[in-house]
């Protein structure tokens, strides 16, 4: 209000000089030489700009004051957030399309990732409001998730399809007829904040669910799944680390996902390099989450030894229409004391290639095929092990070979309705002073429909069949569940 009342008094001043030109001047005219007479003239005609400058600006400050809704001031109409928002409703675009194509699954793992450039699977911001006086945008989504399923016997975890730890034949906790159980541990809360107006892609992303994490594993128990920030291809906090590629998941009904793919969320400081729109690199420094069985070879008491962060790189390409190739390496030491003191490291790496590709308009391919040496802990499956080192029989420490390959094929009947069938093998090469049961290869398979009803609510029946067996050659026979599962997301 200060300055419009500034520019009242302005332009009061101007028009009683004018005034009183009007009045003097023909007097003054005859008094004065066609010199001077000029000069006034010019003297005239800038107060008359002046005046009509005054009441434009005048008139801009009422109209703004107008158009701005009730509770906000003119000056919260035109932060840069607001400004943002109403460009995007006029159809422009303020950020660049990714070239990957979201496919919105059930368990959605592309909304977390990062993109590089100014690139984001949603560029028109849906669900996103702004933060008056400030360029940030910020969408809170809440997705309630239940399951329930039904299991021809004991899973060894019943809210998870692991077959990692499926019981063996003959085992006490073998067998148990037909188990039903219910949960809603896949409910997530997400954050996410956004400022497509700044130069530099700036995000930040929070996500959890309920599924606990170490020990604390019960139903409805918090569990952190992404919180990172991303600013100029520089990214840091807990997150999807290098080796991992999130948009090669397949559309499961199954929250905990095939066994072959890789599951490496943990601390990260990861920087982002664009080759151009469609080749991008990635390198990470992050957390050596190394999950090494020491008490094997004879040992009873030894301990894991960590000295180095782990280490890697990823590159990908992205096409639209096309999809994405991604080739992810890990380098890491693993180290381990034995029983008498005595240290000893060695040399883990590992290459994953993964793909998810447009087949037609209706038809989606994932892939993965993953080879290494003490990488197992990154996997699905057998990182519920301590799967990445052991100590063999003559008591020296050694990194497991490790590979796995996924395929996943989804297709869209119409718009509501779609399918995906899936298939995974998991193979581990432990050691001989491992125990006669532990872990050698599993394999996994799915096939569901799922039913998209009015956007945000996604209904899904599948069918899952697992298998492992260990080192001796005993399994775990045929494991077999039916899953329903119901989610709901608060925005599209």
């Amino acid at each position: 209000m200060k300055k419009a009342s500034n520019l009242w008094n302005q332009l009061g001043m101007v028009m009683a000089v004018s005034m009183a030109l009007g009045v003097f001047a023909a007097p003054i005219a005859r008094a004065q030489s066609p010199e001077e007479l000029k000069q006034l003239k010019d003297s005239v005609s800038q107060m008359q700009k002046t005046i009509d400058d005054l009441n434009k600006r005048i008139a801009d400050m009422e109209k703004a004051k107008a158009a701005a809704p009730a509770g906000t001031s003119a000056t919260e109409k035109n932060s840069p957030s607001i400004i943002v928002i109403e460009r995007i409703a006029a159809g422009e675009q303020v950020a660049g399309q990714s070239p990957i194509t979201y496919r919105g699954a059930m368990n959605d793992q592309q909304e977390a990732a990062s993109r590089p450039k100014d690139f984001t699977l949603d560029p028109k911001f849906n669900g996103f409001i702004p933060v008056p006086n400030t360029p940030v945008l910020i969408k809170f989504n809440a997705k309630p998730h239940l399951d329930m399923t039904s299991d021809n016997k004991n899973a060894g975890n019943q809210n998870r399809f692991v077959p990692a730890v499926f019981p063996l034949k003959g085992a006490t906790d073998y067998g148990g007829g037909e188990q039903f159980h219910m949960n809603a541990n896949a409910t997530q809360l997400r954050l996410d904040v956004r400022a497509p107006e700044m130069d530099g892609n700036f995000r930040f992303y929070y996500q959890n669910d309920f599924f606990g994490s170490g020990s604390d594993t019960g139903d409805m128990k918090y569990r952190v799944q992404h919180i990172y920030g991303q600013f100029y291809g520089f990214k840091a906090g807990f997150t999807y680390g290098v080796f991992e590629d999130p948009d090669s998941w397949p559309d499961t009904v199954d929250y905990e996902g095939p066994n072959a793919v890789i599951f490496s969320r943990r601390p990260v400081a990861q920087y982002t390099y664009a080759w151009n729109d469609n080749w991008n690199t990635t390198f990470g420094v992050e957390e050596p989450d190394i999950f090494a069985d020491v008490n094997s070879g004879g040992n009873t008491n030894a301990s894991q030894l960590t000295r180095m962060p782990d280490l890697g790189f990823n590159t990908r390409y992205e096409k639209a229409g096309f999809g994405h190739l991604q080739f992810s390496t890990l380098f890491r030491d693993i180290g381990a004391q034995d029983d008498t003191g005595d240290e000893h490291h060695v040399f883990g790496w590992g290459v994953n290639l993964g793909a998810g590709l447009d087949l037609t308009e209706r038809d989606s391919l994932q892939l993965l095929g993953v080879y290494g040496e003490g990488v197992g802990g990154q996997g699905n499956d057998a990182g519920f092990l301590n799967s990445d080192a052991a100590f063999d029989a003559n008591g020296d420490l050694e990194a497991l070979p490790y590979w796995s390959a996924m395929i996943g094929l989804t297709h869209r009947w119409n718009d509501q309705f779609r399918s995906t069938v899936t298939y995974g093998y998991v193979e581990l090469d432990p050691t001989a002073g491992q125990s006669p049961t532990f872990y050698e290869s599993s394999q996994y398979a799915s096939a569901n429909i799922v039913w998209q009803l009015r956007k945000r609510l996604s209904i899904g029946l599948e069918g899952l069949w697992g298998f492992k067996e260990v080192r001796n050659g005993a399994d775990s026979g045929d494991h077999w569940r039916v899953q329903l599962g119901m989610v709901y997301s608060l925005f599209d």
